[in-house]
């Protein structure tokens, strides 16, 4: 960051073609009904440019489910390659599928180590697996030596959603309690970044993150005028250090969350934690 933003969007994916009409595949049309939006594809200069105008400050997300979806990924080298064209808006993290074992764990060293992504991403609901298997744990060891933080997602999901058989995606990967539970407590030391209010298991989310000190909510997904009582009551006390902004670009558009944010109850030094701070400490941004 060369100047400070007003806010870090912590959950941006790439409105690009590589991901909208390629890599999310037969996913992105139901999350796009889901949201209630017309999906249309930018260049990533427009992308930037959104953000830039905004002043805000994105951490983009690659995507890899491959193994489920049978659509191409999203290359980390493009995610890497954009936030480097703009470094003022954009950091990466990675997305490799669980599912391709020794060569995922691969790509991501590969993506820290040497195309400079700060974490990675996971979808379980989409990439059909839990994160506390035992076949998944080098996944996390490595980031955690990395001292990498990992962002899954939580809570019901877009992708699939109103289609027959929610398009065989499951729900019961995206549970908090034990399978984010089980990893922040296998893992002591790695970052984890519970994402989307985790509904609904909201208060399970909750629970984790004020136990666990490595675990933290990313608001995303979700207008916070949808907010539970109870998750709006908690920002505004023992989770103020816990939660982040996240938008999820572009199904939800940062102009509506950081609005509807606005009308919530919240201390003026809680909102700056959730919208700025808590992740700039995370993070670790100048």
């Amino acid at each position: 960051m060369t100047t400070q933003p007003r806010a870090i969007d912590v959950h941006v994916h790439p409105s690009i073609p590589e991901y909208l009409s390629e890599a999310g595949g037969k996913y992105l049309e139901s999350a796009a009904h889901y949201f209630k939006q017309k999906l249309e594809p930018t260049s990533i200069d427009q992308m930037a440019s959104y953000y830039r105008e905004r002043s805000l400050f994105g951490v983009l997300l690659g995507w890899d489910a491959e193994t489920t979806s049978k659509c191409p990924p999203l290359s980390n080298d493009l995610v890497a390659e954009i936030c480097r064209k703009h470094p003022d808006v954009f950091i990466g993290f990675a997305g490799v599928d669980p599912w391709k074992g020794k060569l995922a764990i691969e790509e991501l060293e590969r993506s820290i180590q040497e195309l400079g992504l700060r974490g990675a991403k996971f979808q379980q609901a989409a990439q059909a697996f839990f994160p506390n298997d035992h076949r998944f744990y080098p996944f996390w060891e490595l980031l955690q030596e990395l001292e990498a933080p990992v962002l899954f997602h939580m809570g019901t999901t877009g992708y699939g959603a109103g289609a027959p058989g929610g398009l065989g995606v499951k729900l019961k990967y995206t549970q908090p309690i034990p399978y984010l539970d089980d990893v922040a407590a296998d893992f002591p030391r790695l970052p984890i970044i519970g994402a989307h209010p985790a509904w609904p298991w909201v208060d399970e989310m909750t629970a984790v993150a004020l136990h666990k000190a490595n675990v933290y909510i990313d608001l995303s997904g979700w207008s916070p005028k949808y907010f539970p009582e109870s998750l709006v009551r908690d920002m505004n006390s023992r989770l103020q250090d816990k939660c982040l902004f996240g938008s999820d670009y572009p199904f939800l558009a940062p102009d509506r969350w950081l609005k509807d944010f606005e009308s919530l109850p919240l201390k003026d030094e809680v909102r700056e934690k959730i919208l700025f701070s808590n992740a700039q400490r995370l993070l670790k941004l100048p």
